[in-house]
């Protein structure tokens, strides 16, 4: 199968008014809805969608708000955790679901982790790839890892609004051709970090001058499709999920901390320089009913680089614990 043309679906949101979400959707059987991170789209799921639509289920992935072909409303608050879960939650009952099972990656992880907190109801399951069940990082942490030094920590950086766009905008295509790369030893890594003897933890600022770790993973034909969206878009709706991190924390501090009693998957990539399989060691405590996996040598973007072991994982356990078989 082919990665399915999107679908819009107008969304109205109490606080915002309509929201657009254009969508990706493929087969039927009960929905399983994918939740992208920074900086991507529902496209980065192209490998996801048509394994899990032949196993029998309903694939859908949505360019959340602020990004692609969706919706960009200006106000940073729009992007709170309430707007984007809520979306997610008007989506299903736009498409007349009940429930889903959520999958999440990087920012979209936490995303649905907190579906699971927030509309537990809605929930048949949530899978989280990279990106573990724990509370939300604030900035007050991160100014402690590196000294203060707001330019050295990514999240950090994004947070006074323009500062980021600025640097990102007119290099969209560069940061795919930088970025989207391979899993690299952790030692490499940690060695670049600490170049100049002080943790950087910022590869945004500076993309004209980085040398990629890693091998790229992505074609010609994806870096074109990633860079032609966001040249025309921008990166500002994406950042600005990030600006609403210290409001998600003090607005819902429970999330990471209650249990979850749904079905859930973690699939960690071994050398993730992110979010690291470490981060996942406390969701036992936190999930009644989880099953771990980690993906040998892969790097942050797993979905798309080991898309097969990815993807192997993940319809074993949707057909086993939701019952459909191909």
């Amino acid at each position: 199968m082919t990665f399915p043309a999107p679908v819009v679906h107008t969304l109205i949101d109490p606080a915002y008014g309509p929201i657009e979400l254009s969508v990706h959707e493929q087969g039927s059987g009960p929905p399983v809805v994918f939740c992208h991170g920074f900086p991507e789209l529902g496209y980065s799921w192209r490998s996801q969608l048509p394994a899990v639509a032949d196993a029998g289920f309903r694939a859908i992935a949505p360019d959340q708000r602020g990004y692609g072909g969706s919706s960009r409303p200006a106000p940073v608050e729009a992007y709170g955790m309430d707007q984007l879960t809520g979306d997610l939650v008007r989506l299903l009952d736009d498409i007349g679901a009940e429930q889903a099972v959520f999958v999440g990656h990087d920012w979209g992880g936490f995303i649905t982790w907190a579906m699971g907190v927030l509309h537990p109801d809605r929930c048949a399951g949530i899978v989280g790839i990279c990106t573990p069940y724990t509370p939300f990082p604030g900035t007050d942490f991160l100014k402690m890892l590196v000294d203060g030094d707001v330019e050295r920590q990514y999240m950090l950086w994004f947070q006074e609004p323009g500062v980021a766009e600025a640097v990102l905008d007119p290099r969209a295509r560069l940061l795919f051709e930088k970025l989207m790369v391979g899993g690299t030893d952790p030692a490499e890594v940690m060695k670049r970090a600490f170049a100049d003897g002080k943790l950087n933890m910022n590869p945004f600022i500076d993309l004209d001058g980085l040398d990629p770790l890693g091998e790229l993973i992505a074609d010609a034909v994806t870096i074109d499709h990633y860079a032609e969206v966001f040249e025309r878009t921008g990166f500002r709706g994406g950042i600005s999920w990030y600006r609403n991190v210290d409001a998600n924390a003090e607005a819902h501090p429970e999330i990471g901390r209650t249990v979850l009693e749904m079905p859930t998957l973690m699939i960690c990539a071994e050398w993730d320089p992110a979010l690291s399989p470490a981060l996942a060691s406390g969701m036992p405590k936190v999930c009644s009913d989880l099953e771990m996996h980690t993906i040998p040598k892969a790097g942050h973007w797993v979905q798309q680089e080991c898309p097969d072991e990815v993807n192997a994982l993940l319809v074993e356990w949707l057909q086993r614990r939701f019952g459909t078989a191909a």
